[in-house]
């Protein structure tokens, strides 16, 4: 293979109640790439699109993975890099792990897949590093492995699939504002209660109980954030009249997509997921703020090779 043309998704992080260990792909809303073999050795990024990123490969984090990538197999590697981006990055919707993800699953099949997907997940990572100084696998694992997904451990990392019931849409907006993951980790609190500790765990186990059972209920009750919403929120301006406005629209539940600012909400049915959109681009229809809005399928496939 001297060529390879990748799609690589947009996330949904955190899911309220799961701070950094639960995530979910999203469907057609994401990051295209190219990868084309040269005949020397250099790594090239030949062409972006669509967000202001370096073009020096030991700037960007693309170059941060296939580096990690060829240094653990001992081998070297020419190419020329496209990076298309479909979302802007501080969007909330991972969009420096839709490039790293992407990159270590094309790097990976060129090479006749000398790695696994939690291996795949481990060099993502390092450019999740690279983008926002932490090695986070949330957004990372879910656009490799599609769905919902938990990460049980860090160490050693461990990544759980998790299923997707069939009636189960997101809808999101995104306000044209920046949030950098840096600063949103910023204001997370150093310590925590007890009491809100075990609410929070309780939810993260009621959550994908729910989605095993097909329990829509469940789900409901359970997406709730009591330990980072209540700060990050102040971050993003008319949080609570959005959320509050998708749930009386018939949405499950509603929060902070990653680091925000997009706000996400859940809900059964593509009806309802149209509903609440419509009644989330209302609140933000009267204010000054630039914003966009969209309804989509949880993806399944996570990064995939397209023609």
């Amino acid at each position: 293979m001297d060529k390879i043309i990748i799609f690589s998704p947009a996330t949904v992080a955190n899911v309220s109640c799961g701070f950094d260990a639960l995530g979910l792909a999203l469907n057609g809303k994401g990051d295209k790439m190219v990868f084309t073999k040269r005949q020397d050795n250099q790594l090239i990024i030949t062409k972006i699109e669509g967000a202001n990123l370096p073009y020096d490969i030991d700037d960007n984090l693309v170059g941060t993975v296939i580096k990690a990538m060829l240094q653990k197999l001992n081998l070297q590697l020419g190419l020329d890099i496209e990076i298309y981006k479909g979302f802007k990055p501080g969007s909330g919707l991972g969009s420096s792990a839709a490039s790293a993800a992407g990159t270590a699953y094309a790097i990976n099949e060129l090479l006749g897949k000398p790695f696994s997907k939690t291996e795949l997940v481990q060099f993502a990572m390092l450019g999740e590093e690279a983008a926002c100084g932490s090695q986070i696998a949330d957004n990372v694992s879910a656009a490799l492995f599609g769905g919902f997904v938990l990460i049980r451990s860090y160490d050693p990392l461990e990544v759980v699939s998790l299923p997707v019931p069939d009636d189960l849409f997101i809808t999101a907006l995104h306000p044209q504002i920046e949030i950098k993951t840096e600063d949103a980790r910023n204001v997370l609190p150093k310590d925590i209660p007890l009491k809100s500790a075990i609410t929070q765990w309780s939810n993260v186990g009621g959550l994908i109980s729910g989605l095993y059972s097909n329990d829509y209920d469940l789900i409901s009750r359970s997406l709730q954030d009591v330990i980072v919403e209540p700060v990050r929120k102040k971050l993003i301006p008319h949080f609570d009249s959005v959320k509050n406005t998708a749930l009386q629209s018939g949405a499950l539940g509603a929060g902070i997509s990653g680091a925000g600012p997009t706000i996400f909400a859940l809900s059964k049915g593509i009806e309802t997921a149209k509903t609440v959109e419509e009644s989330m681009r209302k609140v933000y229809s009267n204010t000054d703020i630039e914003f966009y809005t969209f309804t989509s399928e949880i993806s399944v496939d996570g990064v995939k090779t397209i023609t």
